[in-house]
């Protein structure tokens, strides 16, 4: 792959400076169109030390508009980087649709040099490798226009580049660490690049021994990519959705034949009952176990994310007060998940979940959550067939990276029957202090409920996996749900503890 950008490449100023007016005035005509348009554009610089990579995110923030970019450079981890998923610190970076995010240094430059430093197996590295290949699928189904650069230099050019860049004082720590292995870091780059090639997220390779030469290429592969989506903007995902309307219309017919004894829900038992003194025993005991078990992770660095799903009126609310209760209020986050904001909605569904994952030693509590993509958006038809159809895997690869982290996951469905449903209606309706509870949207949401019911089935069979099991808890009974809830949270901790 690497043979195509050792041919010797150079421009003259003159030719450079000819081209360069018409080149700047269209990559800038482009980059004022985006503005309008709701996908996101997100360049990758990439590549071999010296090869001019910083020059090059400079050159293009000199080009575009500075009010529709971001640069962002990922270099070493902070230690508030370090206490979450490795994708973390990239959710937080990503551009708004309609603009332009440049990130020097990617989601690739960990996974090569742990290969390179024998750091991961080759096993690790292509399982690492076909992570990012199902990362940026996510991204580019949800529309996003990934543009992938690489840098390349022969050997002799990156020796004589990184004396140059010694005697300005330019010199980046580990670069003549690198050189040392050239052919290491050349071996294990080609393999990234290769398997990651894809049509929607394809590798540029660029030859940088000349400035000029490198400039204008990489410009030129912006402006075509920019071009040709501003053109067809839909274009990219025409087939995965005209695939998924499809698929979803036949799902649809097939699932409007399942009848309420197939349902996951219609088997879970909700005859379980709590007296009161059985209850404030057990609640006593609960709380103060969880209370000790929270403090144990806060000195070990043990960070948890809870979350709950649940039936209008199920009890959510009131089960995670009983949690926090337990719990000192410097140790938790409560984060209610309501319609996203203008901001939200110019991302990915899942940016505004990854931006609230804690901090070590630190609990999130998601009051609704991401699962609303295969629910509320499901079947109200916010969201396509093929977007809510494809979540089901996205959101499983997000839940894993959680405990793949190390992070304490917990999922709750808590689940009512449509008669308990009702009388807490009626009695939200009479009782004053509770009617802001009850409105309009929950008596609509109750006609839909075969329309729901089908979608928490459908959301139990694809996203209930051995590393993120749902909890099912049986809700007709607060105080008996209150206490599952708790009891699931202290075993969890005290397994991962």
């Amino acid at each position: 792959m690497f043979e195509v950008a050792e041919l010797g490449h150079t421009l003259s100023p003159r030719r450079y400076a000819a081209r360069l007016p018409d080149l700047r005035a269209q990559l800038l005509s482009a980059h004022l169109a985006l503005r309008s348009q709701k996908f996101p554009v997100i360049v990758i610089v990439s590549g071999a030390d010296g090869a001019g990579k910083g020059e090059l995110v400079h050159r293009l923030n000199e080009w575009l508009d500075p009010r529709g970019v971001s640069t962002h450079a990922f270099w070493d981890e902070s230690d508030e980087e370090h206490e979450r998923p490795e994708a973390w610190r990239f959710w937080r970076a990503m551009p708004g649709r309609g603009r332009i995010g440049i990130f020097f240094g990617s989601w690739y430059t960990r996974p090569i040099i742990r290969r390179v430093y024998g750091k991961a197996r080759g096993v690790q590295f292509d399982a690492a490798l076909d992570r990012i290949v199902a990362f940026e699928r996510m991204l580019t189904d949800d529309g996003a226009l990934l543009v992938k650069l690489w840098l390349h230099l022969p050997k002799k050019q990156q020796k004589l580049r990184l004396k140059k860049l010694e005697e300005a004082g330019r010199l980046a720590p580990d670069d003549w660490k690198h050189y040392k292995l050239y052919d290491k870091f050349t071996g294990v780059s080609e393999r990234a690049l290769r398997r990651t090639d894809t049509p929607l997220a394809a590798w540029h390779v660029i030859e940088a021994t000349d400035r000029r030469y490198r400039e204008l290429v990489a410009a030129d592969v912006l402006l075509a990519a920019l071009e040709a989506r501003l053109q067809a903007p839909s274009s990219p995902q025409v087939a995965t959705l005209a695939a998924g309307e499809a698929g979803g219309a036949q799902a649809k017919r097939v699932k409007g034949k399942v009848d309420r004894a197939n349902s996951i829900l219609s088997h879970l038992d909700l005859s379980g009952r709590l007296s009161d003194a059985a209850y404030k025993r057990q609640l006593a005991e609960q709380q103060g176990k969880l209370s000790r078990l929270a403090w144990a992770a806060r000195r070990k660095g043990v960070s948890m994310v809870l979350m709950f799903e649940g039936w209008d009126a199920a009890g959510k609310g009131s089960a995670i007060r009983r949690v926090t209760q337990a719990m000192d209020p410097r140790l938790y986050t409560v984060v209610g998940v309501a319609a996203p904001t203008d901001e939200e909605r110019a991302q990915h569904y899942l940016w505004r979940f990854w931006r609230h994952l804690p901090r070590a030693g630190r609990t999130t509590i998601f009051d609704r959550s991401w699962y609303g993509r295969v629910l509320v958006e499901r079947v109200e038809g916010f969201a396509t067939p093929a977007e809510w159809d494809r979540a089901y895997g996205e959101i499983n690869a997000f839940e894993e990276q959680l405990v793949t982290h190390g992070i304490v996951f917990a999922k709750f469905w808590v689940h009512i029957s449509p008669a308990e449903q009702l009388r807490r209606f009626n009695e939200r309706q009479i009782i004053a202090h509770k009617q802001y509870k009850i409105t309009e949207e929950d008596w609509r949401n109750r006609k839909k409920w075969p329309d729901y019911r089908r979608a928490v089935d459908g959301m139990i069979r694809h996203c209930s996996t051995e590393y993120a099991p749902w909890t099912l808890v049986a809700g007709d009974d607060k105080k008996f749900a209150r206490i599952q809830i708790l009891k699931t949270i202290v075993q969890r901790l005290e397994a991962a503890l």
